[in-house]
């Protein structure tokens, strides 16, 4: 890789990374008040088993899922994200990690969750990456081997949460869902059709989804009385 592209692309993990590299800034301090949110959702049930999807592709869905597994695990949550997006994986991007051994290993049996599991930077906060692209992913994320996984996780960490393809791509999520405590759906403004996203909801409500609520991805800052609580005037 060219130096240039190299710095390219540390500036973009930087960019996506944000509840990290700038934790006091106000986008930071949104991805906090979503996990808040994504709390006190349901207040009977824990969540622990979280999935994060969006209609269609490049909506954010990947970053919001990296940070809000930072924000988690900042709060002092054992947290672990699992990449399954077995199409087109990107959190070992994001975290700098090695992709050569991951969750399609551990569905294939071919190695443990305990051996493909990787440290971040960030403190309770470890990564679950795709793994090799396998030519069945459906087949693999709706496998009973799925269920045993999240099982298995759920005894070693506080919050799981997934990271999916979107929904009016693949039926990945649709299936995850299934077997998930909640969902929540990334949005992007200006970008995301009305439509789609209505169609998204009703692909999660027949797969009998729990859905947590919406993020509203790329909205223009203007200025509110956010900036006035953060010293602008």
């Amino acid at each position: 890789m060219a130096r240039k592209d190299r710095k390219q692309l540390f500036q973009l993990q930087n960019r996506s990374l944000i509840s990290m590299t700038s934790p006091k800034s106000p986008i930071a301090e949104q991805f906090r008040t979503i996990r808040t949110n994504i709390q006190f959702s349901s207040i009977d049930q824990e969540l622990q088993t979280i999935i994060v999807t969006s209609s269609g592709p490049a909506e954010g869905k990947s970053t919001t899922t990296a940070n809000l597994a930072v924000v988690f695990a900042q709060q002092g949550k054992r947290v672990l994200l699992i990449d399954s997006d077995l199409r087109k994986p990107t959190v070992h991007y994001t975290f700098r990690l090695e992709n050569h051994v991951g969750l399609s290993n551990v569905l294939t049996r071919q190695s443990t969750l305990q051996e493909a599991v990787k440290e971040t930077a960030q403190e309770k906060l470890w990564v679950l990456s795709s793994g090799p692209i396998p030519p069945n992913p459906s087949e693999l994320l709706g496998s009973k081997g799925m269920q045993v996984l999240l099982e298995q996780a759920k005894e070693e960490y506080d919050v799981i949460i997934l990271d999916t393809p979107p929904v009016l791509a693949v039926t990945d999520a649709q299936v995850l869902s299934n077997i998930a405590d909640g969902v929540v759906l990334v949005v992007s403004s200006g970008k995301t059709e009305t439509e789609s996203a209505k169609k998204a909801k009703e692909l999660l409500d027949s797969a009998k989804a729990k859905i947590l609520g919406v993020v509203l991805n790329n909205k223009k800052a203007e200025d509110s009385q956010y900036y006035y609580y953060y010293g602008g005037k």
